[in-house]
C-alpha cells in the first residue's frame, strides 16, 4: 500500500514539476540576447510623424536615440529618456547675406568661417549641456574649388573650433556624402579625403560620419574601409542601395547589413548606428525590421 502524501508534499511535488517544465521551456526557446549595436534613427525620414509620437515608437522598437535634432527638440527627448546621437548643424547668414552651415556652403570657404565659428561656438555648449556628444558639420560643395584647397580651408576653419569642442567634450563630425546621386559637387565625398582632414585638424574632437549608403555609391569596399579607418569614424548611417530605401528583405539591395554590423563591432566601436533610409512601406514597420536586421 502506497503511503498517502500530505498536502504539503503534494504541493511541493507539483511545484517541482512546474519548475522543471518551465526550465525545459526556457531551454527550448532561449531568450534573445540583445546586440551590442546601439540603435538610433534620423527623424527627418519620418516627417509625417510628430516627434513625440516618434519617440514613443522608438522606445518600443528598441532605439536609444533619435538624431539630427536641434536644441529646441531636446526637452521632448528628455521626457522619453532618449539620447541624440548626432545633433543637427546650426545655420546662419554671413555679412554678405549667404546662408551657411548646410551641406552646400560650409567650411571649405574661408569667407564662411567667421559666421560658422560663431554658430558652432554657440551650439557646442548647448549640445554638452544636454549630455550629448556629437555635432554634425559639412564641407560644402566644390563650386570650382580644388580639393586640396578645400582641404586646407576646412582644416583652418575647424581648427578654430577645436579648443571649444575639447573644453565641452563635444565631437564635431563631418559627414561623408555621395556626389554622384544625391549631393552633386559635394567635396567631402571620399573616405581618404575625410581622413586626411582629420589628420590636419589634429584633435580627437573632430571625426567622420561614415554613411554606408553614400560611400557604397562612391567607393564600395565598405567593410575593408571601415576596418582600415575605424579610428577616424565617430558615427554610422544606413540605407539600402540602390534607392536609399529600407534594406529588408536583404535580397532587394546590394549591402549586406548584418555583415557590416559585425565588422563595425569588431573594430571595438561602441557608439550608435543611425537608420537613415526613406521608407516605402509602413514607416515604423520598416524601421523595426531594420533594427532587427542590424542587431547582431
Amino acid at each position: 500500500m502506497k503511503p498517502r502524501l500530505s498536502r504539503r508534499d503534494a504541493l511541493r511535488s507539483l511545484a517541482g514539476a512546474a519548475g522543471l517544465s518551465a526550465l525545459r521551456t526556457r531551454a527550448a526557446t532561449p531568450a534573445p540576447t540583445p546586440g551590442r549595436i546601439r540603435h538610433s534613427a534620423c527623424k527627418w525620414c519620418y516627417k509625417d510623424i510628430s516627434l513625440d509620437a516618434f519617440c514613443t515608437a522608438a522606445r518600443e522598437i528598441g532605439l536609444e536615440s533619435v538624431e539630427l535634432l536641434n536644441p529646441a527638440d531636446f526637452p521632448t527627448l528628455a521626457r522619453h529618456g532618449l539620447h541624440c546621437a548626432m545633433v543637427s548643424n546650426p545655420t546662419g547668414k554671413t555679412a554678405a547675406g549667404v546662408t551657411v552651415g548646410g551641406i552646400t556652403k560650409a567650411f571649405n570657404r574661408p569667407e564662411h568661417h567667421d559666421t560658422l565659428v560663431g554658430l558652432y561656438e554657440r551650439r557646442i555648449p548647448e549640445v554638452a549641456a544636454a549630455g550629448f556628444e556629437n555635432l554634425i558639420c559639412f564641407s560644402g560643395n566644390r563650386d570650382g574649388l580644388d580639393d586640396q584647397q578645400g582641404l586646407e580651408h576646412c582644416a583652418a576653419g575647424l581648427r578654430r573650433l577645436v579648443a571649444t569642442a575639447e573644453k565641452h567634450r563635444v565631437t564635431l563630425v563631418m559627414e561623408l556624402l555621395n556626389s554622384r546621386v544625391n549631393h552633386p559637387d559635394y567635396m567631402c565625398d571620399r573616405t581618404a579625403w575625410g581622413v586626411e582632414l582629420c589628420r590636419r585638424v589634429g584633435s580627437e574632437r573632430f571625426k567622420l560620419l561614415y554613411d554606408i549608403y553614400h560611400m557604397q555609391i562612391m567607393e564600395g569596399d565598405v567593410i575593408r574601409t571601415i576596418q582600415t579607418n575605424a579610428a577616424w569614424i565617430a558615427h554610422y548611417h544606413t540605407a539600402g542601395n540602390p534607392g536609399r530605401h529600407e534594406f529588408e528583405p536583404q535580397d532587394a539591395q546590394e549591402l549586406n547589413y548584418p555583415a557590416i554590423m559585425r565588422a563595425i563591432q569588431a573594430t571595438g566601436y561602441r557608439g550608435f548606428v543611425g537608420q537613415e533610409f526613406l521608407p516605402t512601406r509602413d514607416p515604423l514597420a520598416s524601421l523595426r525590421a531594420a533594427v532587427r536586421l542590424c542587431t547582431v
